[in-house]
């Protein structure tokens, strides 16, 4: 994986050697604030292409990859809940949901719904997304990228505004569209573990 031109530290298990991610896996990345843990994420989603070394997906080198590649990847490979969440805000909570959904056409509309009301945002998806607080958006983001076929999914901090419950409740309904999707994740925190069982952490130094 990635060497970052702007320098790396040596303890890094991710930076300056090699790692890998495997489908159906859960993996946990821990770094403190500006260490790169969006950055790598961006990497790995075809963002960022300023790195030395090599990162491949399914064999492929991703500095070749066209982007007709990317958007086939993203929509049916990897998915991810950005750290700034990324919803369009002059949309509501459920056409940025669906945004993502009528690409694949997957999940079911009704599933979508029940997503919604498990995580408490059913009263507010006709709203404009830049009327909710933070923690709605956030709810949103999460059920937005569980909206489409995915085989690991990505988490950039993706609880930082909820509390206990709700992180409670939204591990739980990712771990089960991780199940039913046969996915594995990689979340990447300061350190919080949540309540996921991984079957790797890595710290990126």
């Amino acid at each position: 994986f990635p060497l970052l031109e702007n320098g790396i530290a040596p303890t890094s298990m991710i930076y300056g050697t090699s790692a890998f991610f495997a489908r159906g896996k859960n993996y946990l990345v821990k770094a403190a604030s500006g260490k790169g843990k969006s950055t790598f994420l961006h990497i790995m989603y075809g963002l960022r292409n300023d790195f030395q070394g090599e990162v491949m997906i399914e064999e492929k080198n991703i500095k070749n990859m066209l982007m007709n590649d990317w958007a086939d990847i993203r929509q049916k490979k990897i998915s991810l809940v950005f750290q700034d969440l990324r919803l369009f805000l002059n949309l509501t909570a459920w056409e940025n949901i669906l945004l993502k959904r009528d690409l694949t056409d997957t999940p079911s509309i009704n599933d979508a719904k029940m997503m919604a009301d498990a995580l408490g945002v059913t009263a507010v998806l006709n709203q404009k997304a830049e009327t909710l607080s933070y923690g709605q958006r956030q709810r949103i983001a999460i059920i937005r990228a569980l909206c489409q076929p995915f085989e690991i999914l990505f988490l950039d901090e993706p609880f930082s505004n909820l509390d206990v419950e709700n992180i409670k409740i939204a591990t739980q309904l990712i771990k089960e569209t991780c199940k039913k999707n046969q996915a594995g994740l990689v979340l990447v925190s300061l350190g919080e573990e949540y309540f996921f069982d991984y079957d790797a952490v890595l710290m990126m130094a």
